[in-house]
């Protein structure tokens, strides 16, 4: 019985070494550049392929990752561990094969600022994703098109899809950096400074900081006039942290939607503003927007 028990443990073993091991990794390309002329720059990005890209001719749905402020377009690799996600959920077919691909959005917050000084949303829809869709072999309908996001990556991912509901089919803004009325014009001025300044104006106050140019860049504006059944084309996925700073904005944009009725996914889980949280949800989200590439 001794000897039948031991034999039965290590079976188990082989077998889960044997899982292991059918776990193919995809490839990971850091710190390429593309040349922007809208932004006068070079700028990185970061992609990942799947584990078959470079042995078959087929094309692959794609997600756009956007990284938090403070970080760049390898955060969500060194740091989110965004290819072993990727690679185990592919290898148990949660998610479809897909490519990844991550962008350093610096600290633009992924918009256009105040003056036009910085044109990064206009960077990233006009020359980045064509540049991307074309280099590789990326499906490029919308229906094969997904982007999410953490803290200022949500907030970008929101603005892109809530602007250019036409360009993507689903939408995952985790902690994402959206503000009721009420936190901004409560900022504090060191706070407005290192952030707000060079996106909506310098020496704004109170009431002033609430401009034309914010409120078309404010994810709770932009759905108040956004036409609700373009809205409804995009599949919305949003998790924000029970600990999270960022959960009076992330609420009011759940209560939003919902009295819009635009259908959304809305996650509080246990948790803060912290990669151990982003890296627990991207799992679900990569399955979320997975769901999306399938024919239903």
């Amino acid at each position: 019985m001794k000897n039948r028990l031991i034999n039965l443990v290590f079976l188990s073993f082989l077998l889960s070494l044997n899982s292991l091991a059918q776990v193919s990794h995809g490839t990971v390309a850091e710190g390429l550049k593309i040349d922007s002329k809208i932004l006068g720059k070079e700028v990185r990005y970061t992609i990942y392929l799947p584990y078959d890209y470079n042995t078959s001719s087929r094309y692959y749905p794609v997600v756009y990752l956007l990284h938090g402020m403070g970080d760049d377009d390898m955060g969500w690799i060194q740091f989110g561990e965004a290819n072993s996600i990727a690679d185990e959920a592919i290898a148990n077919r949660t998610i479809p094969p897909m490519i990844l691909v991550m962008p350093d959005g610096g600290l633009s917050w992924y918009i256009n600022n105040y003056n036009n000084s910085v044109k990064y949303e206009d960077f990233f829809i006009k020359e980045f994703i064509p540049y991307i869709e074309s280099k590789y072999r990326i499906l490029t309908e919308k229906r094969f098109r997904g982007i999410a996001g953490l803290s200022m990556g949500g907030f970008g991912s929101l603005v892109y899809a809530l602007k250019h509901p036409e360009l993507f089919t689903a939408c995952a803004p985790l902690s994402a950096a959206v503000f009721t009325d009420d936190e901004i014009i409560n900022q504090s001025e060191k706070r407005w400074s290192n952030v707000g300044a060079s996106l909506f104006g310098p020496g704004l106050a109170g009431k002033e900081r609430l401009t034309e140019h914010y409120r078309a860049n404010n994810p709770l504006d932009i759905i108040k006039k956004a036409n609700s059944e373009q809205l409804k084309s995009v599949r919305f996925y949003i998790d924000c942290g029970d600990d999270d700073f960022l959960y009076r904005g992330n609420s009011e944009l759940h209560v939003l939607l919902r009295n819009l009725e635009i259908p959304h996914e809305y996650r509080v889980r246990d948790g803060g503003h912290q990669w151990t949280y982003w890296r627990s949800a991207l799992p679900e989200v990569l399955k979320f927007i997975g769901v999306s590439f399938h024919q239903q």
